[in-house]
Order: C-alpha cells, then sequence, then structure tokens
C-alpha cells in the first residue's frame, strides 16, 4: 500500500479529468453552408416577415392619439403687474407657494371609440441612470418598516433623524401634476378612475401595506422632501389607494427605459352616461394643477388620450422593423441567388475538390 507521505510527494499535475466534456470528446455538429440551405432560410424569413409586419403596422394605426403639450401653459390664477399672463412654469422655478393651475382649450378631431386611457409624458428625465435606478428601499415598499433605512436611498433617507417613507430618489421625484378633463359639449367633467392601472403583479407582489391603521403606523416616518402629502394622504377618495398601494406611486416606481416616456395617469369610466362609447369629437378643456418642475433639466410635459388595440397601445416601430428585416432578407437572397447561378460550381465539382486539382482561372 502506498503511504501518506508517498502520496504527497507525487508530482502535482494540471492535466483535467479523463471526461468527455474535459477532454473535449462530446459529439458536434457544424452545419455546411450552401446554397441550397441558405438561399430557402432568407426567402422564408423574408416572405414570413413582411406580411406579420404589415398586419403589426395596421394594427398600431388603428390605435387613435391625442397629444397635448402643456408645458408652457399660463397661469389662470396668478398674474404680473397690469394683468399681464405669467407661465406656471416660471412660478414653479420661483418657488412661488401659492398653487399655479392653468386651463388649455383643445378639439378631439374625430371620435374615440372603445376603451380610452390617459398618460402623462415627460422628455428628457433619464429614470434609466443608474442610481437612480437603485435609489430605493424594496424592504419599505413591501411594508417591511424599519427605521434603518437602505444606504442606496441616500440623500433621500432621512430629514434630521427622522426616517422617510418611502426614501429615494425615484419616489422623491414622483410626478404631482392633477390633471383633469371637462367635455364642453356635455358640459360635465370627464370621469377618471384612478385604480387600475398599475400592474397587478406590481401591486400584489412587489408593493404592500404594512399591517394596521396607516396615519398610526406611519406616524414615525416623514415624507419625501419633494412631497406635499403623506403617503397615507395620496388619495383621499379611496382610502384603499393609499400608502404602498397608491397606484400612481406603484407605476412612477416602475423606471423607464428611456429618457422620453408615458406612464398611465387614468382610465376613462365608461359606465358613466355620455362616455360608454368613448370620447366624442369635440371642444374639451385640460384643466391643470401645476406643480411638478421640468425646466430644470430642460423636459417637456405632455397629456395623451388614446385607445388601444389588440396589441396595445400605438407603436409602429415593431412593425416598421418586421418589414425593413424582411426587405433585406429577400434582398440578400435574391442577390445571392444570381451570384450562385452565374458563379458558383455544383455541389458535385466541389466535394471532388482535391489538394492535386489543378487550378482552373
Amino acid at each position: 500500500m502506498t503511504s501518506i507521505n508517498e502520496v504527497s510527494s507525487l508530482p502535482k499535475t494540471k492535466k483535467p479529468s479523463d471526461s468527455a466534456f474535459k477532454q473535449q470528446r462530446l459529439p458536434a455538429w457544424q452545419p455546411i453552408l450552401t446554397a441550397g440551405t441558405v438561399l430557402p432560410t432568407f426567402f422564408v424569413i423574408g416572405i414570413a416577415f413582411i406580411p406579420v409586419g404589415v398586419g403589426l403596422l395596421y394594427f398600431s394605426d388603428q390605435v387613435k392619439e391625442y397629444i397635448l403639450d402643456y408645458t408652457d401653459c399660463n397661469s389662470t390664477n396668478i398674474f404680473r403687474a397690469k394683468g399681464m399672463p405669467v407661465k406656471c412654469a416660471d412660478i414653479i422655478a420661483e418657488g412661488h407657494s401659492q398653487p399655479c393651475y392653468c386651463k388649455i382649450n383643445f378639439s378631439l378631431p374625430s371620435d374615440f371609440n372603445g376603451k380610452i386611457y390617459m398618460y402623462y409624458g415627460l422628455t428628457n428625465f433619464y429614470q434609466n441612470h443608474r442610481r437612480y435606478v437603485k435609489s430605493r428601499d424594496d424592504n419599505q415598499l413591501l411594508g417591511k418598516l424599519s427605521p434603518d433605512v437602505s444606504g442606496d436611498c441616500e440623500p433621500f433617507a432621512y430629514v434630521g433623524e427622522t426616517p422617510i417613507v418611502p426614501c429615494g430618489a425615484i419616489a422623491n421625484s414622483l410626478f404631482s401634476d392633477d390633471l383633469t378633463l371637462f367635455s364642453l359639449k356635455h358640459k360635465a367633467p370627464v370621469p377618471l378612475l384612478k385604480t387600475g392601472i398599475a400592474w397587478p403583479s406590481d401591486k400584489n407582489i412587489k408593493f404592500r401595506n404594512p399591517e394596521g391603521n396607516l396615519r398610526e403606523v406611519f406616524k414615525n416616518f416623514t415624507k419625501p422632501k419633494n412631497w406635499d402629502k403623506y403617503i397615507y394622504e395620496l388619495d383621499n377618495e379611496n382610502e384603499s389607494n393609499n400608502g404602498f398601494q397608491n397606484e400612481d406611486l406603484i407605476v412612477w416606481m416602475r423606471t423607464a427605459a428611456l429618457p422620453t416616456f408615458r406612464k398611465l395617469y387614468r382610465r376613462v369610466n365608461h359606465t358613466v352616461d355620455g362616455f360608454t362609447e368613448g370620447l366624442v369629437a369635440g371642444n374639451y378643456t385640460l384643466t391643470v394643477n401645476y406643480t411638478y418642475p421640468v425646466s430644470a433639466f430642460d423636459g417637456r410635459k405632455r397629456m395623451i388620450l388614446s385607445t388601444t388595440s389588440l396589441l396595445g397601445g400605438k407603436n409602429p416601430f415593431l412593425g416598421i422593423a418586421y418589414i425593413v428585416v424582411g426587405c433585406i432578407c429577400l434582398l440578400l437572397g435574391i442577390t445571392l441567388l444570381i451570384i450562385h447561378i452565374k458563379c458558383s460550381k455544383s455541389v458535385t465539382e466541389m466535394i471532388n475538390v482535391t489538394p492535386n486539382t489543378p487550378y482552373q482561372e
């Protein structure tokens, strides 16, 4: 028998173990790219993608949208000397304590039938910034409150020694403009719903309220610096839409990938008489409680009314992409087919080529 000392004195080796994987003896398959396999692939992709792209464009064109930029709207309750109007954006930039309201009249050119959704849109707002995306405390959002706030929330973690709920830069920058619509034809406000705008998976899994009375639960915490209300006061009309279950908060916390984005703000209540079929063509008034500043980062704010199709909202990019890829594949297929017919050798000739085959020009 070999002693322990003899085993320890054996030379060490870096040779891999004798297995099929480590010795590279696994079976392998390498496709041979010939005209008979490549050309049909190009033609199949082109013939399949172009109709799909046309269908996607068709459904996208069925969606009706109306976009209204209200960034530079004039105040209806604050005026300069001699009654000169002033932009609400300038009032916000000056730090005026009085709320600024503005109204914009607009006209829908055609009937919007079916379910109608209202979005708010922002430009030049980089929600995809690395530090911004990390600036949140997921334990807080799950209802697990603690005086020790995640370090990712800094510098939006504490006010003095009082922890902020919800903490972080995302929650602190929550969109706060209040948008309402008035129909001049019906002489009534358009009924808008604040619920049903968030992803069910977010509301049921990622955001949970702590047990108990919210006012009592949150009394040892404070609100984010840019908020006017505490988290338990976000919706005065619906108590169940307060706290971390507030759907405006949930929608905002799902960060956007691009600097120009839109987020769902409200749904039209189609159970109210006059709005069961959607929004009819005619004159409307948008009233804005203007509180959200965008001039500091040269941003713009928009209100968007939109219908939907079987594939969701208006998005022509996917259809265009399918058509472009299909056309490129067809063009390549035709080009390679012409080259193959004019210049290529037969498969038999290529198989019979050996090192001794004479070169022919």
